[in-house]
């Protein structure tokens, strides 16, 4: 301990009013040192207007930057596999269909490690949703939540649209040409040709239940969850297996965000409306509807066979219980949503 705590801790214990080695006389007239008071600073969350401010948007904007994220290093990798094919762009391809898995798995733990602390780095409406259906995620959050996310889609790729905007110029033949899905699946998800809409459904909620599976056991501290800081490394592995082994098919959107959101933007520089029309309205009913039913079942099947704690609707108390006033105790190893326990 510092001489400065010594001294404070000194005066409390010796020189209080009531203490019998100083007289009221004594203390009218006991004048401590400053540094005493110095090093007794008190602290606050508040100590200005912004960060009162801050804390309102801290989570909402974790969610955005680490969706910015995941779309900067998946559509990035994206451009830079595919455009790098054409001779007009470089001189060799720079990468394959396995730097595209890694891309999407960096880009998700980097996102992940980001805002994990402090939003539980959902970065996914499917996620999202599913939680609140099923756990103790607050359903007035989820609004919030879903809007960040989808803003940090498409801020994600209108970066990435940028830097990479010659290179799909050479690629189209010119600045005002922009095919679908040609380069438009740069940025969104496009099924195979041979794929029929109930396959590509499947696909994207088979990728999804999945992912939820894993997101459920790495967040219950009865199923060996990885140590803490550990989380971003294991949904990288997932994502890269994910991609590695059902990714073909469908480009494995598995979140609604990371589709959407670069679509939206793909809308706005000149693809138009060709990528929602696109096999019927493929976008709402394959990348966003099959995620979210997906996450719903992952999530139902977790709880349902294994998870035991209170968090999960699947294990609220029966009138016996109530009545004897019994539940299920806490078992996950962390709120996997940031400020839950505070609602």
């Amino acid at each position: 301990m510092s001489s400065s705590g010594a001294s404070i801790s000194e005066y409390i214990t010796t020189k209080r009013p009531h203490s019998k080695e100083y007289a009221p006389s004594h203390v009218e007239t006991y004048q401590p040192d400053e540094d005493i008071f110095a090093a007794a600073e008190r602290y606050t969350r508040y100590p200005n207007r912004w960060s009162k401010i801050r804390e309102y948007i801290r989570e909402p904007a974790a969610e955005f930057f680490g969706v910015m994220i995941i779309i900067i290093f998946g559509t990035g990798v994206d451009c830079q596999v595919v455009l790098s094919g054409n001779s007009a762009v470089a001189s060799s391809s720079k990468g394959d269909y396995l730097s595209i898995n890694f891309g999407w798995a960096i880009g998700t733990a980097l996102g992940v490690w980001l805002s994990g602390g402090i939003s539980g780095g959902h970065l996914n409406p499917a996620v999202t949703i599913a939680f609140a259906a099923f756990r103790d995620f607050p359903w007035r959050k989820v609004p919030v939540y879903i809007f960040a996310q989808l803003m940090g889609g498409v801020c994600g790729a209108g970066i990435i649209y940028a830097n990479y905007i010659h290179a799909i110029d050479l690629f189209e033949g010119g600045r005002h040409i922009r095919t679908t899905p040609g380069t438009a699946g740069l940025f969104s998800t496009y099924a195979a040709d041979y794929m029929t809409s109930v396959s590509c459904f499947f696909d994207e909620f088979l990728g999804t239940a999945i992912l939820l599976l894993v997101v459920c056991a790495i967040t219950d501290k009865r199923n060996g969850p990885p140590p803490a800081g550990l989380v971003p490394l294991v949904l990288f592995l997932t994502i890269l297996g994910i991609g590695a082994s059902l990714g073909f098919q469908t480009g494995y959107a598995i979140n609604p965000a990371r589709d959407l959101g670069p679509r939206l933007l793909t809308s706005m520089v000149g693809y138009g409306s060709a990528v929602y029309t696109y096999r019927n309205h493929y976008w709402i009913w394959c990348p966003i509807i099959g995620p979210i039913v997906g996450a719903l079942v992952g999530v139902f099947i977790y709880d349902t066979f294994f998870f035991v704690g209170s968090e999960s609707i699947i294990n609220r108390p029966n009138a016996n219980a109530r009545r004897a006033h019994q539940r299920a105790v806490s078992a996950e190893r962390q709120k996997p949503i940031a400020g839950t326990e505070e609602v």
